[in-house]
């Protein structure tokens, strides 16, 4: 299993997950779970985008830390119940 997500980490294509990796998601494996994240890491940071404020009241564009953690734990929740 290793070797096949090392070669999808590799792969820096961002179409459809193997269905091999998500099967093993969906059984809990870890590190298949953490491909999983990583595939949609940078769609869920781009959703975490907010404006913010500094100390100063300067406001400019970044993430959303507590909106990114919930999008994630939200997916991982969502592998391990989906029914294939």
């Amino acid at each position: 299993m290793n070797g096949m997500i090392n070669s999808n980490i590799e792969n820096n294509e961002r179409g459809l997950l193997p269905y091999p990796i998500i099967l093993a998601a969906n059984k809990g494996d870890p590190e298949a779970i953490k491909v999983v994240v990583l595939h949609y890491g940078s769609y869920m940071t781009s959703l975490s985008m907010r404006k913010l404020c500094d100390d100063h009241g300067n406001t400019y564009w970044g993430i959303d830390e507590d909106t990114r953690d919930r999008l994630r734990s939200k997916l991982m929740q969502s592998v391990l119940v989906f029914k294939i």
